[in-house]
C-alpha cells in the first residue's frame, strides 16, 4: 500500500520542521511494520505563503525524497490547497491521508486508519474528535452549533470531523468529477458513497504558530459550508414571506374592523417598528439571495480553482 500524506500549508515557517520530523517518524514507522510501501510520502501544498514556508519545503525534499511539495502559484484558501495536494497526489498513491501542518490532530489515529483500510476495506475513513476540551467555550459552542445547523439543513457531515481523513484512490477519483468552484470538501466527500468509517481521537494544541482560521475566516468558512450545499436559506425566506404576508392581511382586517366600530389612533411608533422590522428582513433576504446569486457567477466563470507552479516528487 503507497499512501501519502497531504498537509496544507500557510505560513507555517514556525511549526513545519517540527510537523515534518514528526510525520517522517511516523511513516518510516508504518515502513517498518510493512504496513505500508517505502514508496509512500509527506506532500506538503504551499497556498501561497509570505513567510519562508516554501523555502523549508524544498530543503526538506532535498535531505529526504520521503517529503514532496507542491506550491500554487498564489493563495487560494485551505480547501482548495488541500483539493490541489489529493488530486495531485491520486495518480501516486493507493490512499491519501490528509491533515493539517499543525498537527492538532492526532498523528497516531494514521494506524488505524489504515487497518481500517487495508483490513476492512474502507474507501473512507474519517477522523472525529472524541471531545472539545482543549477548546474555548465560545469556540466549542459555536462549533457544535454550526454542525447542527447544516444538519437541520440538509447536509450530510460527520460531526466533529474537520479535514482529518483517509481516501483511498477511487474515492479520490471520484471526488475528482465534482468541479463547484465553492469548495466545502466535509460536505462533498460524505457525497461519495462508498465504504466509511470513523476513527476517534483527541485533538492536541497548536505547537507553534498561529492559527490560520480567526473569528472572520470560520464564520465565511461556515457561510461557504452552509450556501454551497443547501437550499434551505432560500426556502426558509419563502415560508418567512408567505408568514409576514398572511400577518399583514390579519392586521388588514383588524385595523379595518377597528375604524368601522371606534375608530383608529393615529400613532407613529407601530408604523416605525413596521417599516423597520420589514425593511430589515427584506435587506436580510436579498442578501441570501445575493449570496447564491455570487456563487453562480463564480461557477460559470469555470476559472482555475488553483494553479500548481511547481511539484517536487521524487
Amino acid at each position: 500500500m503507497i499512501l501519502y500524506l497531504v498537509v496544507p500549508c500557510y505560513n507555517e515557517q514556525e511549526v513545519l520542521n517540527i510537523t515534518a520530523e514528526k510525520l517522517c517518524e511516523k511513516l518510516n514507522s508504518l515502513i517498518a511494520c510493512k504496513k505500508i510501501s517505502p514508496l509512500s510520502r509527506i506532500v506538503f501544498v504551499d497556498d501561497g505563503s509570505k513567510d519562508d514556508t516554501w523555502n523549508i519545503i524544498s530543503g526538506l525534499h532535498d535531505k529526504n525524497k520521503i517529503f514532496s511539495g507542491i506550491k500554487l502559484s498564489r493563495n487560494k484558501g485551505h480547501q482548495n490547497a488541500l483539493l490541489a495536494g489529493l488530486m495531485e497526489v491520486k495518480d501516486y498513491c493507493d490512499a491519501a491521508i490528509s491533515l493539517d501542518a499543525d498537527l492538532q490532530d492526532d498523528i497516531d489515529a494514521i494506524d488505524a486508519m489504515t487497518d481500517k483500510f487495508i483490513n476492512e476495506k474502507c474507501d473512507i475513513v474519517y477522523g472525529v474528535r472524541s471531545a472539545r476540551d482543549t477548546d474555548t467555550f465560545f469556540k466549542k459552542h459555536t462549533a457544535e452549533g454550526f454542525y447542527k445547523i447544516l444538519s437541520r439543513l440538509g447536509v450530510e457531515v460527520t460531526y466533529n470531523h474537520a479535514d482529518f481523513r483517509l481516501m483511498s484512490k477511487r474515492a479520490l477519483e471520484s471526488l475528482a468529477d465534482f468541479k463547484e468552484v465553492n469548495l466545502f470538501l466535509r460536505g462533498l466527500v460524505p457525497m461519495i458513497g462508498y465504504k466509511s468509517d470513523v476513527v476517534y481521537y483527541e485533538r492536541h494544541e497548536r505547537m507553534a504558530g498561529e492559527s490560520k482560521y480567526p473569528l472572520k475566516k470560520m464564520l465565511s468558512f461556515a457561510m461557504e459550508g452552509v450556501t454551497s450545499l443547501s437550499v434551505k436559506p432560500i426556502r426558509f425566506i419563502t415560508a418567512l414571506g408567505i408568514g409576514i404576508f398572511s400577518v399583514s392581511i390579519i392586521m388588514i382586517i383588524y385595523f379595518l374592523i377597528r375604524h368601522f366600530i371606534d375608530g383608529t389612533v393615529t400613532g407613529w411608533t407601530s408604523i416605525v417598528i413596521s417599516i423597520w422590522a420589514i425593511g430589515g428582513l427584506q435587506l436580510l433576504s436579498i442578501g441570501i439571495i445575493g449570496e447564491y446569486i455570487g456563487k453562480i457567477y463564480r461557477e460559470t466563470k469555470n476559472r482555475p480553482r488553483y494553479i500548481i507552479e511547481k511539484f517536487l516528487n521524487d
